[in-house]
């Protein structure tokens, strides 16, 4: 199934086409690359001219630079219901934060709001920090992990400015894998797992991190640590390699007679007017009932 992120007083994908995207981030209109959009836009060459920030890429991957219509922009502030987070042009064309992961804070929300008990969640390769306080805000206890010491810094700013900072948040500076093999020789138990990884990366030691190669290792270690009465197990993919269906199969081994429920699919942003939308990453969700 595809999961359809549609805009919100802070976002909005306004339009697409020709390999690009227009999208609003607060005050901001932003153009950034996106291969994928192979119709032509919907709106006029002026709409998208008159844009903030355009990132123009240098290669295949994320590396490019922005240009500005005028001077360069400090981080930003937005938010996503009672979260509040820092918009960043960064060097990769990202804006600090995955607006189509909307979709995915909406249930995350949802879980963690409608549980019986007080949930203890994992969130590795945490980035900013989004949906770890989408999570602590609704009462759960998180522990956030990232590789990047940056990023762990900016996701503690977020929290800071979502008021969350006493809240009960744990902020790691750590790899993903040893991390969590390491909970598993202390027999630590988690009620909830997100993960997000990248296709490749490296941890703060230098480790080496390859999505295809080491997933499947790193699920095994992550239903070790689930509760016996665990609620859930996220994972978000972007990877063209990967599916939701491929993600969804991984978990069906790793979670093998714990019962409950998968779903799988694509996490899509939608524009402002229309139907049409773009497809950005894959998705696969256990859940306990």
């Amino acid at each position: 199934m595809a999961l359809r992120t549609v805009g919100w007083d802070d976002y909005a994908l306004v339009d697409s086409g020709g390999g690009r995207k227009l999208e609003r981030y607060g005050r901001h209109r932003v153009v950034r690359p996106e291969p994928q959009c192979l119709w032509r836009p919907t709106l006029a060459e002026s709409a998208w001219a008159g844009a903030d920030a355009v990132f123009d890429p240098d290669g295949e991957d994320d590396d490019g630079r922005w240009r500005f219509a005028g001077p360069s922009a400090p981080p930003f502030e937005l938010g996503w219901r009672g979260v509040r987070f820092w918009g960043r042009f960064t060097s990769f064309r990202h804006l600090a934060f995955f607006p189509e992961q909307a979709a995915n804070w909406e249930w995350l929300d949802s879980r963690v709001r409608t549980s019986t008990k007080p949930l203890k969640i994992l969130n590795l390769f945490g980035y900013t920090g989004v949906a770890s306080l989408v999570c602590t805000a609704a009462g759960a206890s998180v522990t956030h992990v990232d590789a990047s010491k940056r990023a762990v810094g900016w996701a503690r700013e977020n929290a800071e400015l979502s008021g969350l900072a006493e809240r009960p948040l744990r902020w790691l500076t750590e790899d993903a894998r040893k991390w969590v093999q390491r909970e598993v020789r202390r027999g630590s138990l988690y009620d909830g797992i997100i993960l997000d990884p990248p296709k490749f990366g490296r941890g703060p030691g230098g480790e080496v991190w390859r999505l295809l190669d080491d997933l499947p290792e790193l699920i095994a270690a992550c239903a070790a640590i689930l509760a016996p009465d665990a609620s859930f197990l996220l994972i978000n993919a972007y990877a063209e390699r990967i599916s939701g269906l491929a993600l969804a199969g991984l978990l069906g081994q790793a979670l093998a007679g714990r019962g409950g429920a998968i779903d799988w699919g694509e996490l899509a942003l939608m524009e402002d007017t229309g139907d049409r939308g773009v497809g950005l990453s894959f998705f696969a969700r256990w859940s306990a009932t």
